[in-house]
Protein backbone atom coordinates (compact mmCIF):
# COMPACT_ATOMS: atom_id res chain seq x y z
CA UNK A 1 0.00 0.00 0.00
CA UNK A 2 1.18 3.51 -0.96
CA UNK A 3 1.52 5.70 2.20
CA UNK A 4 0.65 9.63 1.23
CA UNK A 5 3.39 12.82 2.46
CA UNK A 6 -0.37 13.56 3.37
CA UNK A 7 -1.19 10.67 5.97
CA UNK A 8 2.97 11.01 7.52
CA UNK A 9 2.24 14.52 8.30
CA UNK A 10 -1.15 14.06 9.73
CA UNK A 11 0.54 11.09 12.09
CA UNK A 12 3.34 13.48 12.73
CA UNK A 13 1.17 16.18 14.07
CA UNK A 14 -0.65 13.75 16.22
CA UNK A 15 2.69 12.25 17.86
CA UNK A 16 5.21 14.70 17.28
CA UNK A 17 7.45 11.96 15.70
CA UNK A 18 10.04 11.80 13.26
CA UNK A 19 9.26 11.83 9.63
CA UNK A 20 10.74 8.65 9.02
CA UNK A 21 9.27 7.16 12.01
CA UNK A 22 6.16 7.98 11.21
CA UNK A 23 6.74 6.45 7.56
CA UNK A 24 7.85 2.98 8.99
CA UNK A 25 4.84 2.98 11.52
CA UNK A 26 2.17 3.90 8.74
CA UNK A 27 3.76 1.15 5.84
CA UNK A 28 4.09 -1.80 8.75
CA UNK A 29 -0.11 -0.79 9.82
CA UNK A 30 -0.92 -0.53 5.88
CA UNK A 31 -1.84 2.66 6.62
CA UNK A 32 -3.59 2.35 10.02
CA UNK A 33 -3.45 5.73 12.01
CA UNK A 34 -4.43 4.39 15.27
CA UNK A 35 -2.29 1.26 14.72
CA UNK A 36 0.63 3.29 13.40
CA UNK A 37 0.29 5.85 16.97
CA UNK A 38 0.66 2.30 18.92
CA UNK A 39 3.43 1.03 16.96
CA UNK A 40 5.27 4.85 17.72
CA UNK A 41 3.89 4.21 21.36
CA UNK A 42 5.68 1.02 21.58
CA UNK A 43 8.51 2.32 20.59
CA UNK A 44 8.46 5.24 22.68
CA UNK A 45 7.88 2.74 25.55
CA UNK A 46 11.01 0.64 24.30
CA UNK A 47 13.12 3.32 24.27
CA UNK A 48 12.12 4.73 27.81
CA UNK A 49 12.03 1.18 29.49
CA UNK A 50 16.20 0.77 28.23
CA UNK A 51 16.93 4.26 29.55
CA UNK A 52 15.05 3.53 33.13
CA UNK A 53 18.38 3.62 34.88
CA UNK A 54 19.89 7.03 32.86
CA UNK A 55 19.96 10.05 35.28
CA UNK A 56 17.99 12.76 33.56
CA UNK A 57 18.76 16.22 35.66
CA UNK A 58 18.73 18.29 33.06
CA UNK A 59 14.91 19.78 31.56
CA UNK A 60 12.31 22.83 31.55
CA UNK A 61 10.76 24.44 34.50
CA UNK A 62 8.06 26.71 33.96
CA UNK A 63 5.50 28.40 36.22
CA UNK A 64 2.02 30.30 35.38
CA UNK A 65 -0.70 31.73 36.85
CA UNK A 66 -4.95 31.52 35.75
CA UNK A 67 -6.55 34.80 34.36
CA UNK A 68 -8.10 35.70 37.64
CA UNK A 69 -4.99 35.57 39.52
CA UNK A 70 -6.44 32.85 42.31
CA UNK A 71 -4.41 29.40 40.82
CA UNK A 72 -0.76 29.23 40.03
CA UNK A 73 1.41 26.23 39.06
CA UNK A 74 4.85 25.08 38.59
CA UNK A 75 6.07 22.11 36.65
CA UNK A 76 9.07 20.34 35.79
CA UNK A 77 9.48 17.90 33.23
CA UNK A 78 13.51 16.12 33.03
CA UNK A 79 15.25 14.96 30.11
CA UNK A 80 19.04 14.06 30.01
CA UNK A 81 21.23 16.69 27.89
CA UNK A 82 20.77 20.68 27.95
CA UNK A 83 20.89 20.32 24.12
CA UNK A 84 16.80 18.90 24.60
CA UNK A 85 16.27 21.11 27.51
CA UNK A 86 17.00 24.03 24.73
CA UNK A 87 15.52 23.20 22.19
CA UNK A 88 12.40 25.13 21.48
CA UNK A 89 9.75 21.94 20.44
CA UNK A 90 10.68 20.36 24.33
CA UNK A 91 9.78 23.68 25.51
CA UNK A 92 6.59 24.26 23.53
CA UNK A 93 5.63 20.94 24.96
CA UNK A 94 5.91 21.40 28.58
CA UNK A 95 4.28 24.98 28.19
CA UNK A 96 1.18 22.80 26.90
CA UNK A 97 1.74 20.48 29.70
CA UNK A 98 1.52 23.69 31.94
CA UNK A 99 -1.54 25.39 30.24
CA UNK A 100 -3.63 22.34 30.70
CA UNK A 101 -2.67 22.41 33.84
CA UNK A 102 -3.74 25.66 34.60
CA UNK A 103 -7.12 25.28 32.92
CA UNK A 104 -8.10 22.05 34.40
CA UNK A 105 -6.51 23.43 38.00
CA UNK A 106 -5.29 20.06 38.21
CA UNK A 107 -4.24 20.03 42.19
CA UNK A 108 -1.60 17.61 42.01
CA UNK A 109 0.82 15.11 39.69
CA UNK A 110 -1.32 12.16 39.62
CA UNK A 111 -3.97 14.69 38.71
CA UNK A 112 -2.02 16.39 35.89
CA UNK A 113 -0.92 12.75 34.30
CA UNK A 114 -4.72 11.91 34.02
CA UNK A 115 -5.82 14.91 31.92
CA UNK A 116 -5.74 14.58 28.03
CA UNK A 117 -3.34 16.42 25.58
CA UNK A 118 -4.55 16.07 21.80
CA UNK A 119 -6.68 12.60 22.91
CA UNK A 120 -3.94 11.37 25.05
CA UNK A 121 -3.19 11.57 28.87
CA UNK A 122 0.43 13.59 29.89
CA UNK A 123 1.30 10.39 31.34
CA UNK A 124 1.20 9.06 27.62
CA UNK A 125 2.54 11.82 26.01
CA UNK A 126 5.35 12.52 28.17
CA UNK A 127 6.45 8.41 27.15
CA UNK A 128 5.90 9.80 23.21
CA UNK A 129 8.68 12.66 23.82
CA UNK A 130 10.74 9.65 25.04
CA UNK A 131 9.90 7.80 22.00
CA UNK A 132 10.29 11.18 19.39
CA UNK A 133 13.64 12.37 21.40
CA UNK A 134 15.46 9.24 22.28
CA UNK A 135 15.99 10.37 25.77
CA UNK A 136 14.80 9.66 29.09
CA UNK A 137 11.89 12.40 29.26
CA UNK A 138 9.83 12.18 32.74
CA UNK A 139 7.53 14.49 35.02
CA UNK A 140 10.20 16.24 37.77
CA UNK A 141 7.59 18.29 40.00
CA UNK A 142 4.35 19.89 39.74
CA UNK A 143 2.99 21.77 42.60
CA UNK A 144 -0.14 24.66 43.19
CA UNK A 145 -1.04 27.26 44.73
CA UNK A 146 -4.34 28.99 45.31
CA UNK A 147 -4.84 32.11 47.42
CA UNK A 148 -7.23 35.13 46.95
CA UNK A 149 -4.20 36.64 44.95
CA UNK A 150 -1.01 34.90 42.92
CA UNK A 151 2.09 35.29 41.11
CA UNK A 152 4.30 33.46 38.68
CA UNK A 153 8.07 34.01 37.99
CA UNK A 154 10.28 32.28 35.71
CA UNK A 155 14.11 32.76 35.70
CA UNK A 156 15.48 33.46 31.99
CA UNK A 157 16.50 29.93 31.18
CA UNK A 158 14.06 28.09 32.22
CA UNK A 159 16.05 26.25 35.42
CA UNK A 160 14.19 27.85 38.28
CA UNK A 161 10.69 29.35 38.65
CA UNK A 162 8.76 30.44 41.89
CA UNK A 163 4.34 30.78 42.74
CA UNK A 164 3.44 32.37 45.78
CA UNK A 165 0.12 33.51 47.20
CA UNK A 166 -0.80 36.53 48.80
CA UNK A 167 -3.95 36.71 51.44
CA UNK A 168 -5.67 39.17 49.92
CA UNK A 169 -6.25 40.85 46.40
CA UNK A 170 -5.30 44.05 45.05
CA UNK A 171 -3.13 46.35 43.28
CA UNK A 172 -0.22 44.18 44.54
CA UNK A 173 1.18 43.49 41.06
CA UNK A 174 4.49 45.12 41.63
CA UNK A 175 4.84 43.63 45.78
CA UNK A 176 4.16 39.83 44.04
CA UNK A 177 6.53 40.10 41.56
CA UNK A 178 8.95 41.07 43.90
CA UNK A 179 8.68 38.29 46.21
CA UNK A 180 8.56 35.11 43.49
CA UNK A 181 11.51 37.02 42.00
CA UNK A 182 12.96 36.89 46.19
CA UNK A 183 11.90 33.47 46.60
CA UNK A 184 13.68 32.27 43.49
CA UNK A 185 16.70 34.38 44.31
CA UNK A 186 17.29 33.60 48.42
CA UNK A 187 15.14 30.24 48.20
CA UNK A 188 13.81 30.28 51.55
CA UNK A 189 12.52 26.95 53.42
CA UNK A 190 9.29 28.70 54.72
CA UNK A 191 7.13 31.34 54.70
CA UNK A 192 8.27 32.05 58.76
CA UNK A 193 10.05 30.98 61.63
CA UNK A 194 6.89 29.25 63.00
CA UNK A 195 6.11 27.45 59.58
CA UNK A 196 9.70 25.45 59.72
CA UNK A 197 9.32 22.01 60.83
CA UNK A 198 10.44 20.98 64.16
CA UNK A 199 13.14 18.29 62.90
CA UNK A 200 14.54 21.39 60.59
CA UNK A 201 15.26 23.17 63.90
CA UNK A 202 16.18 20.73 65.97
CA UNK A 203 19.05 19.57 62.78
CA UNK A 204 19.72 23.45 62.89
CA UNK A 205 20.48 23.62 66.77
CA UNK A 206 22.51 20.56 66.69
CA UNK A 207 24.57 21.83 64.12
CA UNK A 208 25.24 25.00 65.85
CA UNK A 209 26.06 23.33 68.98
CA UNK A 210 28.60 20.74 67.00
CA UNK A 211 30.37 23.69 65.54
CA UNK A 212 30.40 25.16 69.24
CA UNK A 213 32.02 22.22 70.69
CA UNK A 214 34.54 22.27 67.39
CA UNK A 215 35.66 25.99 68.50
CA UNK A 216 36.26 24.74 71.72
CA UNK A 217 32.95 26.51 73.62
CA UNK A 218 32.01 25.39 77.29
CA UNK A 219 29.90 22.81 77.11
CA UNK A 220 27.18 24.88 79.45
CA UNK A 221 26.24 27.76 76.57
CA UNK A 222 26.55 25.75 74.00
CA UNK A 223 22.60 25.45 73.85
CA UNK A 224 22.08 29.24 74.70
CA UNK A 225 24.94 29.69 71.56
CA UNK A 226 22.99 27.37 69.07
CA UNK A 227 19.35 29.38 69.78
CA UNK A 228 21.60 32.25 68.45
CA UNK A 229 22.44 30.69 65.46
CA UNK A 230 19.23 29.17 64.95
CA UNK A 231 18.03 32.85 65.06
CA UNK A 232 20.36 33.90 62.81
CA UNK A 233 19.06 30.97 60.01
CA UNK A 234 15.55 32.04 60.82
CA UNK A 235 16.29 35.43 59.37
CA UNK A 236 18.36 33.96 56.46
CA UNK A 237 15.89 31.29 55.73
CA UNK A 238 12.60 32.49 55.94
CA UNK A 239 10.79 34.54 53.14
CA UNK A 240 9.06 36.95 55.84
CA UNK A 241 12.83 37.73 57.66
CA UNK A 242 15.35 37.83 54.91
CA UNK A 243 16.39 41.05 54.11
CA UNK A 244 14.80 42.30 50.57
CA UNK A 245 16.60 42.05 47.74
CA UNK A 246 15.90 45.37 46.79
CA UNK A 247 16.20 47.11 49.57
CA UNK A 248 18.37 45.72 52.32
CA UNK A 249 17.68 47.84 55.17
CA UNK A 250 14.43 46.22 55.63
CA UNK A 251 12.84 42.52 55.64
CA UNK A 252 10.58 41.06 53.45
CA UNK A 253 7.59 41.12 55.99
CA UNK A 254 8.52 45.06 56.34
CA UNK A 255 8.18 45.66 52.55
CA UNK A 256 4.70 43.91 52.30
CA UNK A 257 3.54 45.65 55.38
CA UNK A 258 4.48 48.78 53.79
CA UNK A 259 2.31 47.98 50.70
CA UNK A 260 -0.42 46.98 53.16
CA UNK A 261 -0.35 46.69 57.21
CA UNK A 262 -2.28 43.31 56.82
CA UNK A 263 -0.45 41.88 53.36
CA UNK A 264 1.56 38.73 54.25
CA UNK A 265 1.82 35.54 52.13
CA UNK A 266 0.22 32.34 52.86
CA UNK A 267 2.05 30.27 50.60
CA UNK A 268 4.68 29.74 47.81
CA UNK A 269 6.61 26.99 45.92
CA UNK A 270 10.03 27.17 44.28
CA UNK A 271 11.29 23.99 42.00
CA UNK A 272 14.85 24.19 40.47
CA UNK A 273 16.72 22.03 38.21
CA UNK A 274 19.54 19.82 40.53
CA UNK A 275 17.79 20.44 43.62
Amino acid sequence: MKITAQQVNELRKRTGAGMMDCKKALVESDGDMDKAIDILRKKGQKIAAKRADRAADEGVVLAKVNDDKTFAAVVMINCETDFVAKNSDFIDYVKSVLDLAIENKAKNADELKALKLNGRTVDETIMDQTGVIGEKIQLGGYETVEAPMVFAYVHPGNRIATIAGLNKAGDFDQVGKDVVMQIAAMAPVAIDRDDVPQSVIDHEIEIGKDQARQEGKPEEILEKIAIGKLNKFFKESTLLNQAFIKDSKQTVGQYLKAADKELTVVAFKRMALGS
